[in-house]
């Protein structure tokens, strides 16, 4: 069970956001990934709680920041409620996209293990709904993803692999390049890790 913490910080300007507690596992039916977020003071800033199926289709989904919640899986397209700080109000959402993304690392990973694009065999489309901190409002975006080099490292558990994705988003063309070993986020922008305290787990 993979577990460590990244370090977060704004892409374009590296302002530091904070740090990002994790655990993650995969299992007979899936994957878990778990989280605490603390802001650069170390207060406590949200959490993120995703449960993929084999497939790689987010069957549990629960973010919490600021205090905004977001639940939502995959049913006919991608479904959520969405509740206000105080609690009064809750709104539903539904559309056609194929999976959740956001600021967190484990969205990355969970896109990857949707998608799988072959190596060399160019890239995968996707639709996504985003949530993002601090308020989580929705927004669908589409990217395609390719997978451009797979490098083996020697471990002691054996070769790793690391592979590394170009991500581009479809309505600003802008592009970028996410490194990735088995279930955890070697590097992306806005996102480092910081400690590992288990190898990563790799997909069967």
């Amino acid at each position: 069970m993979p577990r460590g913490h990244y370090s977060l910080h704004d892409p374009h300007d590296h302002t530091p956001l904070g740090e990002e507690h994790f655990h993650c596992a995969t299992g007979p039916s899936g994957w878990r990934y778990v989280s605490q977020i603390t802001t650069p003071t170390g207060d406590h800033a949200g959490s993120v709680d995703l449960t993929l199926d084999d497939l790689g289709r987010p069957i549990r989904l629960e973010l919490h920041a600021s205090a905004w919640q977001v639940r939502g899986a995959a049913l006919e397209g991608v479904t959520w409620v969405r509740t206000d700080p105080t609690g009064e109000h809750a709104t539903e959402g539904n559309v056609p996209a194929h999976a959740f993304t956001g600021a967190s690392p484990a969205f990355l990973i969970a896109t990857a293990r949707l998608l799988r694009p072959a190596l060399g065999a160019g890239a995968v489309r996707t639709r996504l709904v985003a949530f993002t901190p601090p308020v989580l409002a929705p927004r669908t975006l589409d990217q395609s993803w390719a997978l451009v080099k797979s490098t083996p490292h020697a471990t002691d558990n054996g070769p790793l692999i690391a592979d590394e994705y170009q991500v581009n988003d479809l309505e600003t063309g802008e592009q970028h390049t996410v490194h990735i070993a088995g279930d955890v986020v070697l590097s992306a922008p806005g996102i480092e890790l910081e400690s590992l305290e288990s190898p990563p787990s790799t997909f069967t």
